[in-house]
């Protein structure tokens, strides 16, 4: 598998302070536990947001701005942030993994339609037949929890949410496969999105981050998307709406005033009030 060097992004990634900030202490290894621990404790700890973009500030992804970002002063981060922090953590317990970009597919049916702007882990664990699809940065409900074999037509729940990922032929590219992230919901199986296991390399994150964060039509640089997960409740503030989706299916919605979205970030989702950007 093509791996990354440890601190190739940066000066060093402190995994003490990491795993203090999101609350896992060790001891970690190169293996399938360490792999999950580290995984569910960041969705569980730092919040996705875009509050840089929709400021007009592309997000830094050298590993030295990501960990003062995430991790010393407490801020979120969206999905190239979040994984690129979790594959350094990774990567200093002895795990080897390479970058994938994929392409958001709620709300079409036709992926090739959309860009590839999503960016998420292929983690290879020591003794384990299958890799694992590893992803602490996905904007939405339907977000992993833990990570998941890369074995298609198979169901995997956690903290009540279930996941499944789907295989098809890419007929325009003979010997690759089309994968597809789907999660359980009310109305059944949906897709969240869809990948290959084609490496990416850092210059494609970072075209891929630049393009989200400055593109004018992009959802993630007109209006504030900000999320946080529980192990029963989901939280997503969507410009102003927040809508609360418990695991049992029970969801409500309302709308914000700009005073209480502010004041929603610091108490509800745990963002620091003093590093916040000024309001627009």
């Amino acid at each position: 598998m093509n791996s990354h060097t440890p601190g190739a992004e940066g000066s060093g990634f402190r995994l003490g302070a990491y795993l203090a900030r999101i609350g896992c202490p060790g001891p970690v290894g190169a293996d399938l536990d360490t792999l999950r621990r580290l995984h569910r404790a960041q969705v569980m700890t730092i919040p996705f947001e875009n509050l840089d973009p929709v400021h007009g500030v592309v997000p830094s992804l050298d590993l030295d701005d990501l960990q003062r970002k995430l991790v010393d002063v407490r801020r979120g981060g969206y999905c190239f942030e979040q994984n690129l922090l979790l594959a350094a953590a990774l990567r200093a317990t002895g795990l080897t993994l390479r970058y994938l970009t994929g392409r958001v597919v709620i709300g079409t049916d036709r992926p090739a339609t959309r860009p590839r702007t999503h960016m998420a882990l292929l983690v290879d664990v020591p003794g384990r037949p299958a890799r694992y699809l590893a992803d602490v940065g996905f904007g939405a409900v339907g977000a992993l929890t833990q990570p998941i074999p890369l074995v298609p037509d198979t169901e995997h729940w956690a903290d009540d949410r279930g996941h499944r990922l789907l295989r098809a032929d890419d007929d325009r590219a003979e010997g690759s496969a089309i994968w597809t992230l789907q999660t359980h919901g009310p109305e059944g199986w949906t897709s969240q999105y869809a990948f290959t296991t084609e490496p990416a390399e850092l210059p494609d994150i970072a075209v891929a981050n630049w393009y989200v964060a400055t593109y004018p039509n992009s959802p993630f640089r007109t209006r504030i998307h900000v999320q946080r997960t529980s192990p029963d409740t989901h939280l997503s503030l969507i410009g102003t709406e927040l809508t609360v989706t418990r695991t049992k299916g029970a969801t409500d919605t309302r709308t914000l005033t700009d005073q209480e979205i502010r004041s929603y970030l610091v108490t509800e989702i745990g963002l620091p009030a003093d590093e916040l950007p000024a309001p627009s």
